[in-house]
């Protein structure tokens, strides 16, 4: 009973710091698409501007996923919030070139397969050690892919990658979940659980934005 007490108390945190992640960046897109466009089409028209905030996305990730035992609390929580709305500013786009009802749609689906994936993730006896190293080539594979399909700019390989994508990160939820639940046994203190809830937040966030782009890629309706 006090393991699932356990269980409870960390993956709601978990959960929490996701939920707070895409709020933050759901509400950050829809607002600058919605009341503050021409300032958005100002700042996507600026390639510096756009380059710097991928780097600084790509910073925070850094930050949060190896320095976060040396780093507190609070601030671990500030920079997640802070990667949050910088994803938000990036994902404004989808606003313009997606319809909002087939937007809505699309997150539902992702949220019932996150779920779904999730629930797998933390009933099953299976050690997914081993298909996370597969998920993760996988993964390295598909960066590549969509890299060298930026210049060839082929619809149909483009389809491929977006459909291989929404497998892998299917299959990254329930490894995550998985490897959360096994650091939520380990004997950490509450300090280091409260740390851990907010890394495996952003791995969690991570796993359903790119669900969510790569579905909205194949079923989306454009404008």
């Amino acid at each position: 009973m006090g393991r699932n007490v356990n269980y409870n108390s960390f993956f709601s945190k978990v959960f929490l710091w996701m939920f707070v992640g895409l709020l933050i960046t759901f509400g950050t897109a829809y607002f600058l698409s919605t009341f503050a466009l021409n300032c958005f089409i100002q700042l996507i028209s600026n390639p510096i501007a756009l380059i710097l905030i991928v780097l600084i996305q790509l910073g925070l990730v850094f930050v949060i996923s190896l320095l976060f035992n040396k780093l507190p609390t609070p601030l671990l929580g500030f920079l997640f919030i802070l990667y949050s709305f910088f994803t938000g500013i990036t994902f404004s786009a989808i606003f313009l070139v997606f319809e909002l009802g087939s937007i809505i749609f699309i997150f539902g689906l992702t949220a019932f397969l996150f779920a779904l994936l999730a629930i797998i993730g933390f009933t099953t006896k299976t050690d997914l050690t081993k298909l996370g190293v597969i998920l993760f080539v996988a993964l390295v594979g598909i960066i590549i892919s969509s890299i060298i399909n930026i210049f060839l700019q082929n619809s149909v390989l483009d389809m491929i990658i977006s459909a291989i994508a929404i497998i892998v990160f299917l299959g990254l939820v329930a490894f995550d979940i998985q490897k959360l639940k096994k650091m939520c046994e380990s004997d950490y203190n509450e300090e280091s659980k409260n740390k851990i809830a907010i890394r495996g937040a952003l791995s969690l966030y991570l796993d359903f934005i790119n669900l969510f782009i790569n579905l909205l890629q194949l079923f989306g309706e454009r404008k």
